[in-house]
């Protein structure tokens, strides 16, 4: 099947200076993707790009299956049947709630019109509100117009820059699962740009992590927390903690916890100096005296769980998940258990192995 979308080694530059770097990747149709990343890492620019307002310095994008921008072609944003959502809303404060909507409805009869605005207002959960003025609207309910009227045309491509951080956080994490539930609702395709790992995950099938305009990695959110790429987007995403160890043989790696065994991936030479991403819940607290000891250095209640922030004799330090009712103090020496098979190791040029 065609993707919706597709960058093939997508390079952009201002200046003389890299911007965007060989960015390759596919979302299928109905499907919601997300660029994520710190500031400056070159997010915004490649969406701007897919809505054909950013020339390429290198590479293709194609919507569809058709090139809509390479080295030589541009095709104007009018004519790419892309929809924008922006962070300010950007609504026209003089016109209705429906006639915000209406407004990219060019080309329908009236009848079509009023039949997309009915079915997009029910769809938003606006149907009593058509007939009010912006400023008359919560933030959420801003959005939500924001929202319908980008989707009114159906677009071929739906970008969302920024689209929740002049909300406040808790309505953010609320209207990013919402607003995932309405563009399924209505088939359409869609790229978020956020630099909050939480709006991508709830709102994302295929999420990517950009750092100084290179796409590190393209995946969901299971894979981006438990199989990184990198040791960027290992750190980026979630909580961790990366350890530097020493492969001992084929079988084994020597930690700050000591000598661990199992199967190690292709590529583990004895002698070699690796990194080892430690995840707060690849460790396991235990009432058995032959694990691994720490003492709690500062505990963090999360509701079903805490935090625990552990540190070895050595001086290590590192997190670990526990159910809540299994409480402990700080100050404590706690036991740990470890199982190799979860971790993943990291070369010295900071990719998987």
């Amino acid at each position: 099947m065609i993707p919706r979308l597709e960058l093939n080694n997508v390079s952009i530059a201002f200046d003389s200076t890299a911007v965007v770097r060989q960015v390759s990747l596919q979302l299928p149709e109905g499907d919601i993707g997300s660029l994520l990343g710190p500031s400056g890492c070159g997010k915004t620019t490649l969406l701007r790009a897919i809505a054909g307002f950013e020339q390429l310095q290198q590479g293709s994008i194609a919507l569809h299956g058709k090139c809509v921008s390479s080295e030589q072609l541009m095709i104007a944003p009018e004519k790419r049947r892309v929809g924008m959502v922006f962070q300010d809303f950007a609504l026209f404060p003089h016109l209705s709630v429906a006639d915000n909507i209406a407004f990219g409805l060019n080309g329908q009869s009236s009848q079509q019109k009023r039949a997309r605005i009915a079915e997009l207002l029910k769809l938003v959960g606006l149907s009593e509100l058509s007939n009010q003025h912006p400023h008359q609207l919560s933030g959420g309910q801003q959005q939500r117009v924001a929202l319908a009227r980008a989707m009114a045309p159906r677009p071929e491509i739906l970008l969302l820059d920024e689209p929740f951080s002049a909300l406040d956080p808790e309505l953010r994490g609320q209207l990013a699962t919402e607003v995932r539930l309405l563009l399924k609702q209505d088939g359409i395709t869609a790229i978020l740009v956020t630099h909050d790992q939480t709006e991508a995950f709830a709102m994302a099938d295929q999420i990517g992590v950009m750092h100084q305009g290179a796409l590190h990695q393209w995946d969901n959110s299971y894979n981006l927390y438990h199989h990184p790429a990198t040791t960027f987007v290992a750190d980026f995403i979630g909580r961790g903690t990366l350890l530097t160890i020493v492969v001992a043989d084929k079988n084994s790696i020597d930690t700050p916890f000591g000598r661990l065994s199992g199967k190690l991936p292709p590529g583990s030479e004895p002698g070699g100096r690796l990194q080892l991403l430690l995840r707060p819940d690849d460790l396991h607290l235990t009432t058995k005296q032959d694990g691994i000891r720490a003492q709690i250095i500062e505990r963090l209640f999360q509701g079903a769980d805490y935090l625990y922030t552990l540190q070895l004799d050595s001086g290590d330090r590192f997190h670990c998940l526990a159910p809540s009712h299994q409480q402990h103090n700080k100050g404590d020496t706690v036991t740990l258990k470890l199982d190799i098979q979860d971790l993943v190791l990291f070369s010295d040029d900071g990719l998987a192995l």
